[in-house]
């Protein structure tokens, strides 16, 4: 919208000329700009904030004793790891006062491309929020991974023009970057002058310093203040995960509190986060209601869930309460807590929008294509010391262990400490599958199973028997993907996930009741606590976080970047 036509259309409000729609009243508003609450009316008018003093409007919302914030950013997510379809996140979400949302689509892309893609989109178009996209840089994300599609720089360039796509999603092939390849270059060039965000886990200095170099502005993998400060001082905005695996906010914002460095280079997101996990702590607002606890002051706290944000993706228009920008309003009863009343978008309570969404194509919800897996296929043998993953606990990072693993006769013998790994590829039915073994996830008596697994999305296992692994594999591929937990020879639970093996048809609530069941049994089955069963288990196939992975190829040393022999 042209500033002119804005000041035309809007200036008759502004100047008392004619009677707003909506004016809030009575409460204290928050100036991110300034750092202070002030009094006065917000009067709006068809979703855009056209005065700030004293108006009236054809309808008044009463905030006596309240206050007014912006609307929320999460600065980066993936939308399909809440398990629901893209509108029922938002439609969650966005009544814990997140009204804009930053998403890369690379899982879809990894499974279906463009038409994944698509359908983020149109299943986003009439939402009560903001939905932004980022092109996703690495599909795949190695050169060597078993995914769906390839998405190249051509391929973008026909979403250029797009209003609701921003920029490049997190760059996460780091040796791509720094050895220059054509592919990446051609990606990196395409968006120059625009958004690209990064996924930098455990670079040197002068590693980020090339990654800053090419153009790339964000990292959402800091896990400590010392690397995130790092990452800062090279110019970097870091985006801080807080998740339903990955938890590194407590860590970075005790820093930021004790260290007193200026809050301005960070910015909340969720990165990947379940419905039910939403529903039971919040969204971003959990990340302000935690930093205010860990001692951060709730107005730095907001600044980084708004303004922060909105200046880091250029989007003016959003972030704060002042004339001239879109009425996004969150009406909390309490700030420390983040006690929501209200949520507004454009100027309208969210309560009052309807939305079904899209009925997905066929093309997406029948891509499973896999090759039976045979027992043979899953023996691993172990002579001497073997390369072993150990999970550790609110983390997505791992360490690469030597080990020497239970045996018969040179073959690895799972059991509840050394858990058998399994990822058997899914989109071309070429008979792949890698093995591998893993401690500190602890399964006994039985395997989970998923068809969400980061970022190819190839059926991932873990258990502590060959029986139950292979009867879960056989149980996704019947349902078209999804989650499993079998035991004894039997399924003992499940959860299809028909889009594209990434999300649910089913309504939210039932998806919610449904993966807090089988979350329950993980924990009973022995998984260990402080791990997310599911989350976790769908990182462990991606060969870009260190220290080891496994794909369907083998198991990766991710600090080498090479398949252990």
């Amino acid at each position: 919208m042209k500033p002119g036509f804005v000041y035309e259309t809007y200036a008759p409000y502004t100047r008392h000329e004619k009677v707003c729609d909506v004016v809030f009243r009575g409460g204290e508003f928050f100036n991110v700009y300034t750092g202070e609450w002030l009094h006065g009316d917000v009067a709006c008018q068809n979703g855009v904030i056209v005065g700030i003093g004293s108006y009236e409007g054809k309808e008044i919302v009463d905030c006596q004793g309240k206050k007014l914030v912006p609307g929320f950013i999460d600065a980066h997510l993936h939308m399909e790891s809440t398990l629901v379809a893209p509108h029922q996140l938002v439609e969650n979400a966005v009544q814990f006062g997140t009204t804009t949302y930053i998403v890369d689509p690379h899982e879809a892309a990894n499974v279906s491309g463009k038409a994944g893609i698509d359908y983020l989109l149109e299943d986003t178009e009439g939402v009560p929020a903001n939905v932004y996209l980022m092109m996703p840089s690495c599909v795949p994300a190695t050169s060597f991974e078993d995914n769906g599609a390839v998405f190249s720089a051509q391929d973008m360039a026909g979403y250029l023009g797009h209003p609701r796509v921003l920029g490049l999603g997190e760059v996460m092939d780091y040796p791509a970057v720094e050895n220059g390849q054509p592919d990446m270059m051609e990606k990196l060039a395409l968006f120059s002058g625009r958004m690209i965000d990064g996924h930098a886990p455990n670079l040197s200095e002068q590693q980020l310093q090339l990654y800053r170099l090419a153009g790339i502005r964000t990292d959402h993998e800091a896990s400590g203040f010392a690397y995130a400060c790092q990452e800062v001082r090279n110019g970097l905005q870091v985006l801080i995960g807080e998740g339903s695996a990955a938890r590194h906010l407590d860590e970075i914002v005790k820093g930021i509190v004790q260290s007193g460095i200026r809050p301005d280079s960070f910015c909340f997101c969720t990165d990947d986060k379940h419905i039910q996990d939403i529903r039971r702590e919040g969204h971003i607002s959990y990340h302000i209601r935690r930093s205010i606890e860990l001692g951060l002051r709730p107005e730095d706290a907001i600044r980084m869930a708004t303004l922060h944000a909105a200046r880091t993706y250029g989007l003016d228009h959003l972030g704060a309460i002042r004339v001239g920008a879109q009425a996004d309003i969150v009406i909390l009863d309490d700030l420390a807590k983040v006690s929501i009343a209200k949520v507004y978008y454009q100027g309208k309570n969210v309560r009052d929008f309807s939305y079904q969404g899209v009925v997905p194509p066929s093309e997406l919800t029948h891509t499973l294509h896999v090759k039976p897996v045979r027992p043979e296929q899953l023996v691993l043998r172990c002579d001497g010391e073997s390369d072993v993953i150990e999970v550790l606990p609110g983390e997505l990072l791992t360490k690469h262990r030597r080990i020497c693993l239970p045996q018969v006769d040179g073959i690895f013998v799972p059991n509840a400490t050394y858990n058998k790994i399994a990822v058997v590829e899914r989109h071309r039915a070429t008979g792949k599958v890698g093995t591998g073994a893993i401690v500190g996830f602890g399964i006994r008596g039985g395997a989970i199973a998923s068809s969400v697994s980061h970022d190819s999305h190839n059926l991932i296992v873990i258990g502590d028997n060959d029986k139950d692994i292979l009867l879960a594999l056989t149980e996704l591929a019947r349902m078209g993907g999804g989650y499993c937990i079998t035991g004894g020879g039997t399924v003992k639970e499940s959860l299809p996930l028909r889009i594209m093996g990434l999300m649910s048809e089913r309504p939210h609530d039932e998806v919610d009741k449904q993966v807090k069941k089988m979350t329950a049994l993980a924990y009973a089955m022995g998984v260990s606590p402080g791990i997310s069963p599911f989350t976790t288990l769908s990182f462990m196939a991606l060969p870009v976080i260190p220290e080891l992975r496994v794909t369907a190829r083998g198991i990766f040393d991710v600090v080498t970047f090479e398949f252990c022999k």
